[in-house]
């Protein structure tokens, strides 16, 4: 089976993880996991970095940093894994859901714009929904696939109506903006280190900003909010720290991200290149943002396609031993959150459900490339 998106443990990682074991340093506390938060800061081109458990509750200590609390709104696109929801309910908040645009696959700032005009009203004391009555808290893009969307638009937004700006980068590591690491783009941006990421740590995640008070606080947040040396405690904290064991991991992976995001990007680009004859057929690639790190690679069906048609293709694949999938449901057709407040969502329900996954693991050969490519020209020209 070509799986479609798997580990590339070829590098260090053996070597680190019996370091962790011979030295008894598997614990949240060990050289890993500073070496670990300096090279993510590096990439990222942030002063700081802090590691936590996952990307889920990176973002959930993210949001608290900034002041996100019970009854609150944060905006965010409903075309985002669930975490990116979660998070922000984890806050006692809600999200406000919004579309994204066609080129991306991003937040759109246009349409967060729109929606602030028509729905909102500046008071002393912040942005108010008024059909709600809830504080405006937020404004949390998502770097879909490792695209950026126009960072610059949202920030014009967020200064203007003084929203602090979250970026779940948690797909991102190796993109940038403009020529820039996206580090700096935001007050926070939050990434995640799962098995299926670019660069894996097994499981975790990483805060990453440039405001050394705002990191500092979520550093204690993860930490239980403990003063040291003694048990003393000073805020409702978490348990949100990454161990040794998974930072020894992520420094093996992240000595290769140049490489494993090249990787990526040579990956998308041989997908629209050998395949570029199913665009009669009304075929289209997943966008990349010039400065993407290229996550995924796939294909859009044609409009007018169902979801149907786009597992059965994944159904049809798997037979030829390839592993493809469909991708995000959008957030406001989740159970949890089908009564959040939203935008004009046409374009992410359109989208989602014409979605195929492909394989795009950085050890993928040129041969099970190819498999894929014969593969998906047989199925997509007897189907459409």
């Amino acid at each position: 089976m070509i799986s479609l998106a798997i580990p590339n443990l070829t590098g260090n990682e053996r070597k680190y993880l019996i370091n962790c074991i011979d030295t008894t340093f598997v614990s949240s506390v060990g050289e890993y996991v500073t070496q670990f938060e300096k090279m993510v800061a590096e990439a990222t081109g942030s002063r700081n970095a802090v590691a936590t458990s996952s990307g889920t509750t990176g973002l959930h200590v993210a949001l608290n940093a900034v002041g996100v609390k019970h009854g609150d709104l944060v905006i965010l696109p409903t075309f985002t894994f669930i975490a990116s929801a979660n998070a922000v309910r984890h806050c006692g908040a809600d999200p406000w859901l919004m579309d994204v645009d066609t080129s991306t696959w991003c937040l759109s700032p246009e349409v967060v714009a729109s929606e602030i005009r028509e729905h909102c009203e500046q008071r002393k004391d912040g942005l108010y929904h008024r059909e709600s009555g809830k504080r405006v808290a937020a404004l949390m893009p998502v770097y879909t696939l490792g695209n950026t969307p126009n960072m610059l638009a949202f920030r014009v937004v967020a200064d203007k109506y003084n929203l602090p700006l979250i970026v779940d980068a948690a797909c991102a590591i190796g993109a940038t903006f403009n020529g820039q690491s996206f580090g700096s783009l935001a007050e926070l941006s939050v990434l995640s280190f799962n098995g299926n990421k670019t660069i894996t740590c097994g499981g975790g995640g990483a805060v990453v900003g440039n405001c050394e008070e705002q990191t500092e606080l979520v550093r204690h947040l993860t930490t239980t909010a403990r003063v040291w040396p003694d048990y003393d405690f000073d805020m409702v904290g978490f348990n949100y720290r990454m161990t040794n064991i998974q930072a020894a991991v992520g420094c093996a992976q992240m000595e290769r991200l140049s490489s494993f995001v090249t990787v990526k990007r040579n990956i998308h680009q041989y997908y629209k290149i050998n395949l570029e004859e199913l665009t009669r057929k009304g075929i289209t690639f997943f966008p990349s943002t010039e400065g993407s790190s290229c996550w995924f690679s796939g294909i859009v069906l044609p409009a007018g396609e169902t979801l149907k048609m786009a597992k059965h293709i994944c159904s049809l694949l798997k037979e030829d031993d390839i592993e493809a999938r469909t991708f995000w449901k959008p957030v406001h057709l989740q159970k949890p959150y089908g009564n959040c407040p939203k935008s004009d969502i046409s374009v992410s329900e359109d989208l989602w459900q014409r979605i195929v996954t492909l394989p795009c693991s950085t050890n993928i050969t040129e041969e099970e490339l190819a498999k894929v490519v014969i593969s998906i020209k047989k199925i997509v020209g007897k189907l459409l």
